[in-house]
């Protein structure tokens, strides 16, 4: 019961960091960073951790290092666009080349090697997909 609190507490966080940013007027999502590097370790290695194997604590949060999940290339462009468990939807947040930048990043570091890279293209596709239901 405690650590589902504490995970909900921090994804409040994360929301509440992300509208604000949002209200400062930092463009499409309110986040800076450019390159996968710079947004895995602005956005996701708090909770991924640096070397991407997870973590339990107030949560659980997945490895990215070796995750064989990744292998298709739409899995990561969704769960960023849409959020899924615990993590939060960073659809709003991030503009299609900065989802693209991190899915790639994420995917040809921390021992994975997948080589079809996601474009911004292909993730304003799915955008309009997932709006389209």
């Amino acid at each position: 019961m405690r650590r589902r609190a504490l995970a909900s507490g921090l994804a409040l966080c994360l929301l509440s960091g992300a509208q604000a940013a949002l209200a400062q007027g930092q463009g499409m999502g309110g986040y800076s960073e450019q390159t996968g590097e710079a947004l895995y370790q602005g956005v996701c290695q708090g909770c991924h951790m640096p070397n991407a194997q997870g973590a339990v604590g107030a949560g659980a949060y997945p490895a990215l290092a070796g995750d064989k999940k990744l292998v298709a290339k739409a899995y990561p462009e969704l769960v960023v666009l849409r959020g899924q468990k615990a993590m939060p939807a960073f659809g709003p947040s991030l503009s299609d080349a900065q989802v693209a930048a991190v899915v790639n990043y994420v995917r040809t570091h921390f021992t994975n090697s997948y080589s079809d890279t996601v474009t911004a293209e292909d993730v304003k596709a799915l955008r309009a997909a997932l709006s389209a239901k």
